[in-house]
């Protein structure tokens, strides 16, 4: 009780020394670390960071930018869409239909994308994306003006994601299949397979000797054996 007195009497001081302090209401330190955690949440939704200009609504992405990030993700678990390799920028330039194998080749593509990205990268980025579409557009399009070459580019790339091969389907060869076919075997080949064509195992590679007593091909044979261990119950003494 002492202690509770002396903590009154301390705080009765403080707000002597300070008479605006009783109006500012006291709250806790969960309350304003709740705070700041919603503000950074709210500036982050608007595309902005803290003491940004941020806007009210989320920053959209345009179909071209989610062409890049597509292409850009792929076959790499960890990239995270923002740059894009010289790999997967060939890719785009293929399937998107830009490589057409005479104003554009694969060549032009690599030449461009070592042009547009710096020194001491390996990716472009986003920017750096367009700027090379601009090179490969006039390069493409010769009898149309920039614009409208770089416009006819973003038609060919804008909602295109990479083409996935398929698994290659084996061709079926007369070749193939003769060497393949066990009922065309001659000779020694021939006896490692019966007559469903399904492999004999070591019996067809090896010849086993044949210790039974029995003439080969003998239609009765084992009966012999049969006679001789016959059971003798029932039999009259």
């Amino acid at each position: 009780m002492a202690d509770q007195k002396d903590n009154i009497d301390d705080f009765k001081v403080q707000t002597a020394k300070h008479p605006n302090m009783s109006s500012v209401s006291l709250r806790p330190h969960s309350e304003h670390s709740k705070d700041r955690m919603s503000k950074r949440l709210s500036t982050e939704s608007n595309g902005t960071s803290d003491g940004g200009m941020g806007s009210s609504t989320p920053v959209e992405i345009t179909a071209l930018e989610e062409s890049f990030r597509r292409f850009a993700i792929h076959g790499d678990t960890r990239a995270t869409g923002k740059e894009m390799h010289g790999k997967n920028w060939s890719k785009l330039c293929k399937d998107c239909g830009v490589i057409d194998g005479k104003n554009i080749t694969l060549t032009d593509v690599d030449i461009v994308f070592s042009k547009v990205k710096k020194k001491s990268c390996r990716t472009i980025t986003f920017e750096e994306f367009k700027v090379a579409l601009g090179e490969l557009a006039r390069k493409k399009y010769q009898e149309k003006t920039g614009e409208d070459a770089e416009a006819e580019v973003v038609k060919l790339i804008e909602g295109k994601a990479p083409v996935i091969a398929g698994v290659t389907r084996a061709v079926a060869s007369p070749t193939v299949s003769r060497l393949t076919d066990p009922t065309k075997f001659t000779g020694s080949h021939k006896e490692r397979f019966d007559e469903t064509g399904r492999g004999k195992g070591k019996a067809g590679r090896v010849d086993i000797v044949d210790t039974s007593g029995y003439v080969p091909g003998y239609k009765h044979r084992g009966t012999y054996e049969k006679k001789v261990n016959k059971p003798t119950e029932g039999r009259p003494m």
